[in-house]
């Protein structure tokens, strides 16, 4: 099992994040929840939506466990492949479905915290944040591309479909706005499992080339002062 802590020892040294990394786990059965976990319906009394979920443990630093119960939106149900076919006028691409029926719980947790192989990482940051890991990945030990979701709608489905595949930055949607409480300045960065320590040993190496966060900025000159602030000859 990779060691998850000394990978967030990286991302905190390197990019800094306000909020927790999450690990995400797909599951097939119930069978492997860890020990403490929370169920939304059985703990908390009420269900949520999964970007309410990843906000959850991303802040209150929760680990979670998602079922087909546990969850009342129509996109993360299509997402986790809950539900197999969109109502009829709802617009959610196929991309961004799992195979329905293939999972019955979505296990969500800080990294730090995360007592399972996560499927995939997700992080949340400024634009800033998200450069330097893309960094990681193009310059770092993954020398892969990094794709993008811009859609801004159903980010449930654009993190959840990383998995196995490229690192993405994907454009946080309406709903994980609103339900997930991200805000004007975060975006997000998800990284499949395989490639976790990879892009955390990236975030190394091109600081070691001399990217920054927080990003050095070119202060080594005389500025060009407005003119009523230059010091008038003789004084």
């Amino acid at each position: 099992m990779m060691d998850l802590n000394q990978i967030n020892e990286l991302f905190d040294r390197y990019i800094k994040p306000q909020t927790f990394p999450v690990a995400l786990k797909l599951c097939k059965s119930g069978d492997e929840m860890p020990e403490r976990v929370k169920l939304p319906v059985r703990d908390l009394g009420y269900q949520v939506t999964i970007c309410q979920a990843i906000g959850m443990s991303r802040r209150y630093g929760w680990t979670l466990a998602v079922s087909h119960d546990d969850q009342c939106c129509i996109g993360g149900a299509l997402a986790m492949g809950f539900v197999s076919k969109a109502p009829q006028g709802f617009p959610f691409p196929p991309d961004k479905q799992i195979e329905a029926g293939k999972y019955s719980h979505l296990l969500i947790a800080p990294i730090t915290r995360a007592a399972f192989e996560p499927d995939l990482v997700v992080l949340y940051g400024n634009s800033a944040q998200v450069m330097r890991l893309s960094h990681s990945v193009v310059m770092g030990p993954v020398q892969d591309v990094v794709s993008a979701r811009g859609a801004g709608m159903a980010d449930c489905g654009d993190i959840l479909t990383t998995a196995g595949g490229e690192c993405r930055f994907i454009l946080p949607s309406g709903g994980d706005r609103v339900y997930g409480s991200t805000q004007d300045n975060e975006v997000l960065f998800a990284i499949p499992g395989a490639s976790v320590e990879a892009v955390a040993k990236g975030l190394e190496d091109t600081h070691n080339m001399g990217f920054r966060y927080p990003v050095l900025t070119d202060m080594r000159h005389r500025p060009a002062l407005a003119p009523f602030l230059e010091i008038p000859e003789g004084k």
